[in-house]
């Protein structure tokens, strides 16, 4: 039966947005140009010489989905055939406006992001309030990251006792903080009975400091620490290799920036394809090169305190951190089966929050995917190869670059051509 959009077919094709912010890959360099290509935009094209940072997919009110067929944004789509987000997704989620609870993107890195956080819900809800202009909604905003490529990111404090490492190898490092502080750090750090309540306060003086530097400080050291890194072999600086080529790379991009000092206090991350991370509220993080699939709740709140041109909310971003000190592996998203009986096809990612899971559903060469219905409603992207979705009589074809939007309840096959398909599916359960 041919695909009829009048009928009130609960799958359809949605049309992304693009977001040219300066941090993105280039030209046909960057998926998200790509795919935003292969999605079919109306009037989109790629210029070589232009940035492409972010593809969106989903209600967002900055930058909202449209229905391919109509041209009515996917919210007012959804506001009035409510049954595709599902009752008990509108009853937990306050969706009856037509807005569903996550949003799916695609990122295309070329140069960091901002050191920057997500605020918990009552944190959003007063940030929205004071600055609307700022903080657009007052959501909160856990996200996850699964990589495409390979990906490198800031994600979350180091252990302590990492850092007070790197408070004695570099003491450019130690010299931007008083001797009491660091002397009080070293000491719970190196203490054989941790005090978690001590270490997070200790934790939070030197990140306050840190980033509450002045600048001209900052702009007369700073140089002087990377210079010396430069003209350090690295088998000499092998303790702290990886935080010096990182801020050697930072300081190129943003020279003289505070925010090139924070390698030293947070993990660094570099995850290979088909690995994940997840952020909840209150954590700090940079994404900083590479290529990834990013699920969030619905809201586009960002406090940022360095490596940007933005407005920088230092006393904000400060005050909110969990200050939770561990190893990177603590952000790590352990991978699942997406339903009984499983297949080795779909890996399901599921973080510890209600909003939202992603399913990747890879398959390598011809063949058929078999997924049953979920309670709520589901937006898919096609990132690699060609085939079809089908669902009841129905079917779509789906090539590189395009994203169908799947109603709460509908069971669907993804169906490959003989090169294979690969599909991310973020969805969202009561």
């Amino acid at each position: 039966m041919p695909f009829d959009m009048s009928s009130g077919s609960s799958v359809f094709k949605i049309l992304p947005t693009t977001q040219q912010y300066d941090w993105g890959k280039l030209g046909k360099d960057s998926k998200v140009a790509e795919y935003a290509k292969g999605s079919a935009i109306p009037g989109f094209s790629v210029n070589e010489d232009a940035p492409y940072a972010e593809l969106w997919m989903g209600t967002h009110s900055s930058s909202p989905s449209r229905v391919k067929e109509t041209g009515e944004t996917l919210g007012q789509y959804l506001a009035t055939h409510p049954n595709l987000i599902g009752t008990p997704i509108i009853q937990k989620f306050d969706a009856g406006n037509g807005n569903i609870p996550f949003l799916l993107k695609i990122l295309s890195i070329r140069k960091a992001l901002s050191i920057q956080s997500h605020p918990d819900k009552a944190t959003a809800e007063v940030l929205h309030a004071q600055q609307p202009d700022v903080y657009k909604d007052p959501n909160h905003k856990p996200e996850m990251a699964l990589a495409i490529t390979p990906f490198t990111a800031l994600c979350g404090f180091r252990p302590l006792r990492e850092i007070a490492d790197f408070l004695q190898l570099i003491p450019e490092f130690k010299g931007l903080f008083s001797d009491e502080l660091v002397d009080e750090f070293i000491r719970l750090a190196s203490s054989d009975t941790p005090n978690d309540a001590e270490e997070k306060r200790v934790l939070k003086r030197l990140f306050d400091a840190l980033m509450n530097t002045p600048p001209e400080t900052v702009q007369q050291r700073l140089p002087n620490l990377i210079s010396r890194f430069k003209n350090t072999p690295p088998q000499e600086r092998q303790s702290y290799d990886e935080v010096a080529q990182m801020m050697i790379q930072l300081d190129e991009q943003f020279p003289g920036d505070i925010g090139v000092y924070c390698p030293i206090v947070l993990n660094i991350v570099q995850l290979e394809p088909g690995q994940a991370i997840f952020l909840g509220a209150n954590e700090p993080h940079a994404y900083v090169f590479g290529e990834c699939v990013e699920c969030m709740a619905n809201s586009d709140n960002v406090i940022r305190a360095g490596l940007t041109p933005k407005f920088r909310d230092v006393h904000n971003l400060v005050s909110g951190l969990t200050y939770v000190s561990s190893p990177s592996s603590r952000h790590n998203v352990k991978t699942n089966v997406f339903r009984e009986p499983s297949t080795e096809a779909s890996v399901l990612y599921d973080p510890p929050i209600p909003e939202f899971s992603v399913v990747r559903v890879g398959l390598q060469h011809a063949g058929t995917e078999k997924h049953p219905g979920v309670d709520g409603p589901s937006i898919a992207i096609v990132t690699e190869g060609s085939g079809r979705i089908l669902f009841g009589e129905e079917g779509l074809p789906l090539s590189n670059g395009e994203v169908v939007f799947i109603g709460a309840g509908s069971a669907v096959d993804f169906t490959a051509d003989s090169e294979g398909m690969t599909v991310y599916r973020a969805f969202v359960e009561a």
